[in-house]
């Protein structure tokens, strides 16, 4: 068996951070937030201000991480949001399109997918989440008066996000073609947005970190310089191409995404991020 780290107090970890090198000023205050956030977590907040040697860069105090943790999970908050109406929308549209072209049940014929489309698979994690939402009315129903068939309109409502982005990916091209003119892009762009958007979506869902991440999956679409486009801005402008209403965008999203940027803006490096100066513009 591999032999791990061992265990550390919360005073030992405050005094590893300033053995490092970490200014700490108010040991109180770290210990409040390090009881309440694990160290490891908080850890990954001070990638951007070490040394090679492990060491912190001048003047990195403690106060100033917990800040700029404290940015990404409003921003974490504000994404998921967005990603919220993205996602509804997306629904709409595929039970809409897929309703009308194939049936109510069409879904469940693979002649309805492309040579990708696994149907087992498919059929599978319906199933799984038939299954883990078998108490919902609306499950219970379908399950009662139409023993187990759910339209296409009502089954995508389980639907997990990835659900929808493979569902999509695995519709024939003249479909995907119909659905990627509601988004004014091509099939192929909006296949790697959905992927991006799954991603965001899910690393927001389980309190992942956004800043300074390097993300999985880059967007096709946009022109970026290598690095940025797979951190958070070549995200932000996905998210601003498939959200359902300008409007909205604009009063509701971009104010308070500047209002948040506003807060932190003596904590945070809009270069950590991929964000340009003017990026309220570019939204």
């Amino acid at each position: 068996m591999t032999e791990t780290k061992r265990p550390t107090t919360i005073a030992e970890q405050i005094a590893i951070l300033k053995d490092h090198g970490c200014i700490i000023s108010d040991s109180t205050f770290a210990e409040e937030i390090l009881s309440t956030i694990n160290y490891y977590r908080l850890s990954a907040y001070f990638l951007p201000f070490r040394n090679e040697d492990r060491s912190f860069l001048s003047d990195t105090t403690f106060e100033k991480i917990y800040r700029i943790y404290e940015f990404d999970r409003e921003l974490r908050s504000l994404l998921f949001s967005a990603i919220e109406s993205i996602e509804i929308a997306l629904r709409a549209r595929l039970s809409y399109l897929h309703g009308l072209r194939y049936g109510a049940l069409g879904y469940l014929d693979s002649a309805n997918f492309n040579a990708r489309h696994n149907t087992d698979r498919f059929l599978e994690n319906i199933q799984r989440e038939i299954t883990s939402n078998r108490n919902v009315p609306f499950v219970q129903h379908h399950q009662q008066k139409y023993h187990g068939y759910f339209p296409v309109w009502v089954i995508t409502e389980l639907f997990t996000f990835g659900m929808l982005s493979y569902f999509y990916s695995d519709l024939l091209t003249q479909d995907q073609k119909a659905i990627a003119r509601q988004y004014n892009t091509s099939h192929t762009v909006l296949k790697s947005w959905l992927r991006c958007c799954t991603d965001a979506r899910n690393i927001c869902a389980h309190y992942g970190r956004l800043y300074y991440r390097v993300f999985s999956a880059a967007p096709a679409g946009f022109t970026f310089s290598a690095g940025v486009r797979w951190r958070m801005w070549a995200v932000m402008l996905v998210i601003k191409a498939l959200y359902p209403s300008p409007q909205k965008w604009s009063e509701e999203f971009v104010l308070r995404a500047e209002k948040l940027f506003q807060k932190y803006a003596d904590d945070i490096d809009l270069y950590h991020l991929g964000f340009p100066r003017d990026w309220k513009a570019h939204l």
